[in-house]
């Protein structure tokens, strides 16, 4: 695998330190003290004109007198000075920089105009940075320490990125006084070049990091920092704090769902679908990056208490339960082996009450039943020092039991003097401990929600679901043709006709211009009916009398008419009155109201909302909300997160509602937002629900202008599996091949076509002696963002199951401009033109991606991939750096 293109950054071999001096308040001069004292295993190089020695170390005066190129600029001058300093560092060769310096654009529009310099420097020369306006980055196994932050930092597996250098210092400070060491810190500050995607894509791909914790105030780009979040959760736990909303959470909205969702529950759902998980305070964030240090890692959220103390157990349960960490059930053999060793008056339940006088023994012997338990996740330790407790011998115990299971294992040893050395034995073994009970159970929550989320990130659905396939054409004509007019409100009529060209079962409706329209149409629909106000500058009906239900007669329906525009002109003078719509009033005495809607979030794209309906939705404030595209998982996992969910079963002798007609609905909404891409806001509201089905009520929609030649799903934050790239396709034997996007689901599939190819095969394929696929490696093959990278398979059926007989696949540059490939076929289907075929579709996809270059690297001995390289039309070139490959590349 070739090295990530940010290597040179985090690991260089020399670094030049710009405006370094011996003042205490020069914070160049502190960086180059901090480079010095962590030991750096490199070469560090001064830069200051005024001096020709530092520190026993020769100053240069310029970039161009350094002996050799850094690979890493580190500049903390003045922000006029920092873009002639790049330029020269451009021109030297130097193609990665720390700038530290402030003065840009948070100093209003002249440092704004000094940052684009800044970045257009960078881009003549092809530079790579990190900030303006941060504290700078750490590596402290190389001792790389180019910040200003005192003290020297602690080499460990943990990574640290933060928008904020204060943080940053507040977690470096607190971690040296907990034992916990970093593989890299990153402070990215104003985020001009390189932002949160591009750091965290390495850190996937770092073997010295093994979890990372984020401090986030916002995000520019939704989908490269949503692509890179989910590419490095599926491999290593993240953990982040987000704090502030961006200005569009308090916009004006036109929807019950805009009014209901903000920026916050978008991001939150967001972390949901990226496996990530998210705390709230910073105090949180350092206890979990403690547990994080220590490798907690459990498969569930089923938590077992064992106390000294009946108080401090029953305050680690309250919290649990706020946070929906379910207490353990006890499995008979666990209560058999309690009760052996512990008092007859022990709790008999969880939490385990091991009883005040618990010495070491009774609390080895309890913690070991439960983490031979398999309906346990994690144990929560606990003591409180009474007369006959010894603290720092039941820690000692409590960390050798600990060690032997996988099981995470939190302690908290409550009070202070008489405990501080039983802590001290939990930090020496790396076992999480905290003073009080609550934060342990909130660590154990957040982490155990990693279990849950990575469920989330596993679930591919495509665009559409496996249901009649919706009229999309229909309701690209409807939406169009509103804004050919210039309105950005469909009518209900209209909203109403594009949630049935999706299959969405909607009330009859009609419009009525006069009295005497709505009496006739009224009788053509049978009494009773529903009139409500047609204004495409009213959202909310009821809010100005615009509704009348129940009308039972012609006279009613008449005046009901006369009297609603009387009261709605009254309520709202310059709103555009348009008729009535007139509908059956819908007798379904069983229906439970709920809303279905969606929101476009200027940042993070659309997002879609499920909760309970009717007007008064806005009080209720019971909502829960995804991110698209949806599949049946994830719209059962967004109904079950609600408070309405509890009454769609049988509920007070109302038979339950039809779950799976409701789940439909989602679906299509789901479907909506991935094929229509103007959509802004959408309301179903109410989504009447029943035995018998569901069908909407009331909808309104509106919708927003989009370029014509914009990405398909470029709205989207999450790019929905390419279910439009699957093919069929016969090799000349007559076998039947199916050539699809990989997913997840396939890494079996995937690890047993590795381990069947030959010696050889492997080798050419992955140049090295790879026997079978390490999990990792699994993870990253099959778990791809179809919107940076694509793998192909070529599949055939056998007994009912698919076999993978070949792939290829492609990963974007990060130019976004080019990709690299690569392809193997297996060895008993060779030479019958797959692989041929298969780069045949790979091409055109990337070529549809607006990749304009395809390149790859073949073995000098592979001549058969050679020839096939050469067969579609790519260059063979020399490898720069190895004689014994070869470079193909070829324009797409």
């Amino acid at each position: 695998m070739s090295q990530h293109y940010l290597y040179p950054l985090f690991n260089p071999r020399s670094v030049a330190v710009f405006g370094a001096s011996t003042r205490e308040e020069s914070v160049a001069g502190v960086i180059f003290r901090n480079m010095l004292e962590a030991n750096f295993q490199g070469k560090v190089y001064p830069i200051n004109p005024k001096h020709d020695v530092l520190l026993d170390h020769t100053c240069y005066a310029s970039i161009a007198d350094l002996p050799e190129v850094p690979d890493l600029a580190i500049i903390a001058t003045p922000a006029p000075t920092v873009a002639p300093i790049l330029e020269a560092c451009g021109k030297r060769g130097v193609r990665y920089a720390v700038v530290l310096s402030a003065g840009f654009r948070e100093m209003g529009a002249k440092g704004i105009a000094m940052e684009e310099q800044l970045l257009e420097v960078a881009k003549k020369y092809g530079i790579r940075f990190i900030g303006p306006n941060c504290l700078g980055i750490q590596r402290p196994a190389i001792g790389l320490n180019a910040t200003f932050a005192l003290g020297k930092p602690v080499a460990g597996e943990l990574a640290l990125v933060s928008q904020s250098g204060a943080i940053c210092t507040a977690m470096l400070d607190w971690a040296a006084s907990n034992g916990i060491g970093f593989s890299a810190v990153v402070s990215s500050g104003a985020s001009a070049d390189l932002d949160f995607g591009e750091i965290l894509d390495y850190l996937a791909n770092d073997p010295a990091t093994r979890s990372i914790i984020m401090y986030i105030e916002g995000i520019r780009d939704a989908r490269g920092f949503m692509s890179a979040l989910r590419a490095v959760a599926r491999l290593k736990p993240v953990v982040l704090v987000k704090v502030g909303r961006h200005e569009a959470g308090s916009k004006a909205v036109a929807s019950h769902t805009g009014a209901l969702v903000g920026g916050d529950d978008v991001f939150d759902a967001l972390l949901r679908r990226a496996g990530v998980v998210r705390v709230n305070t910073i105090t949180q964030l350092f206890s979990s990056a403690l547990a994080l240090s220590s490798r907690v890692k459990p498969a569930g959220n089923r938590l077992v208490i064992v106390t000294n103390g009946g108080g401090p157990g029953v305050m680690a349960t309250d919290r649990a339960v706020d946070l929906g960490v379910r207490m353990a059930d006890l499995a008979p053999e666990t209560l058999e082996k309690l009760n052996a060793a512990l008092p007859f008056n022990w709790s008999h339940g969880n939490p385990i009450d091991v009883i005040g006088d618990a010495g070491a023994e009774r609390y080895k012997a309890a913690v070991e039943a439960c983490l031979a338990d398999r309906g346990i996740d994690g144990v929560l330790v606990m003591l409180t020092p009474q007369a006959m407790t010894k603290p720092t011998e039941v820690a000692e115990a409590v960390a050798v039991v600990a060690k032997s299971s996988d099981k995470p294992v939190l302690t908290c040893w409550m009070g202070e003097d008489q405990v501080a050395a039983g802590r001290m034995a939990f930090r020496n073994a790396g076992i999480p401990y905290f003073k009080t009970p609550e934060p342990a159970v909130e660590v154990f929550s957040f982490i155990s929600d990693f279990y849950e989320n990575q469920r989330q990130l596993m679930q591919t659905p495509g665009s559409l679901s496996l249901q009649a396939e919706p009229d999309v054409e229909g309701a690209r004509l409807i939406i169009e043709g509103a804004l050919a007019q210039g309105r950005h409100i469909l009518s209900e009529v209209e909203s109403k006709a594009l949630l049935s060209s999706f299959h969405i079962p909607v009330a009859q409706t009609l419009i009525a211009r006069d009295p005497t329209e709505a009496m006739l149409m009224a009788q053509q629909l049978g009494f009773p009916v529903a009139m409500k106000i047609n204004s495409p500058n009213i959202s909310h009906k009821s809010d100005v009398g615009g509704v009348r239900l129940g009308l039972s007669s012609g006279q009613a329906v008449r005046a009901a008419y006369t009297g609603m525009m009387t009261e709605v002109h009254k309520h709202q003078p310059d709103a555009k009155l348009e008729g009535v719509v007139i509908e059956p009033m819908l007798s379904r005495a069983n229906a439970r109201e709920v809303l279905v809607g969606m929101i476009s979030d200027p940042v993070l794209g659309p997002v879609i909302a499920f909760g309970s309906g009717g007007v008064d939705v806005e009080a209720y404030q019971d909502r829960a909300v995804a991110l698209p595209p949806l599949n049946s998982y994830l719209v059962r996992d967004l109904i079950k997160r609600t408070r309405v969910s509890k009454l769609l079963g049988e509920f007070r002798n109302r038979p339950a509602a039809d779950v799976d007609a409701l789940e439909s609905v989602i679906l299509r909404v789901s479907e909506m937002v991935c094929q229509l891409p103007w959509l802004s806001e959408l309301d179903i509201n109410p989504l009447l629900v029943d035995e018998h089905g569901a069908m909407a009520a009331d909808a309104r929609i509106t919708i927003v202008s989009r370029p014509p030649n914009a990405d398909k799903y470029g709205h989207m934050a999450i790019h929905p599996y390419p279910v439009h790239l699957v093919s069929h396709w016969q090799v000349p034997n007559g076998t039947n091949v199916t050539i699809r996007p990989i997913r997840p689901e396939d890494a079996d599939m995937t690890q047993t076509f590795v381990r069947g190819l030959s010696e050889e095969t492997k080798y050419f394929r992955y140049m090295d002696a790879v026997q079978e696929l390490s999990h990792a490696m699994l993870v990253r093959l099959t778990q791809i963002d179809y919107d940076r990278e694509m793998a192909l398979l070529a599949v055939i059926e056998v007994d009912g199951k698919e076999v993978e007989i070949g792939v290829a696949r492609y990963a974007s540059n990060p130019d976004q401009v080019s990709c690299e490939f690569a392809v193997v076929v297996g060895d008993d289907w060779q030479h019958q033109g797959i692989a041929h075929k298969l780069m045949d579709v790979l091409m055109d996809v990337a070529r549809s991606k607006g990749l304009r270059v395809m390149e790859g690297e073949v073995m000098k001995r592979n001549l058969g991939m050679l020839k096939l390289a050469a067969g579609l039309g790519f260059r063979i070139e020399p490898h720069p750096e190895d004689d014994g490959i070869k470079r193909v590349i070829r324009n797409l």
